[in-house]
């Protein structure tokens, strides 16, 4: 989508697809018209709260489980070690009560394996805050993928 599209057309669907926080959403939405992509994608870089973060999170499917279609199985297209990551993952999630969120675009699954255990030395709270600069980075990315200047 064109860059002038998105500044009057009906984009909410879009801007949930890529991150999931509605007031993230509206954010965006309030921002428009963006003179380029370059001030979108600034526009999107929000903090998220505790509860943004995790309400996201629960749009994601996990590492290494790559869904049948959408953003999530090309940012996961490097991941073919799904068995490495079921153990990771459980370890993962048992430690910090939810899914390892990752920007994992253009990673290989060695290297997103790496970050995983790096992170389970993180404090609960510094891994909520990690997770949540992931989802921005996601989100960012969607966004430079669906609109062009």
């Amino acid at each position: 989508m064109l860059l002038s599209e998105f500044n009057t057309a009906d984009v909410r669907s879009l801007l949930t697809e890529c991150l999931a926080v509605p007031r993230w959403v509206d954010a965006v939405l309030a921002g428009r018209p963006y003179a380029d992509v370059d001030a979108l994608k600034a526009a999107a870089d929000l903090p998220l709260s505790s509860d943004e973060i995790r309400q996201a999170m629960a749009a994601h499917p996990r590492i290494g489980e790559k869904p049948a279609s959408g953003w999530a199985r090309s940012e996961q297209s490097g991941v073919d070690n799904a068995d490495a990551f079921a153990a990771a993952n459980a370890e993962y999630e048992a430690k910090f009560g939810h899914v390892y969120l990752v920007c994992a675009s253009g990673r290989s699954g060695e290297e997103l394996l790496k970050i995983l255990r790096e992170r389970l030395a993180n404090d609960p709270a510094t891994e909520l805050a990690v997770a949540g600069r992931e989802l921005i980075k996601i989100a960012e990315l969607r966004l430079a993928k669906a609109v062009t200047a």
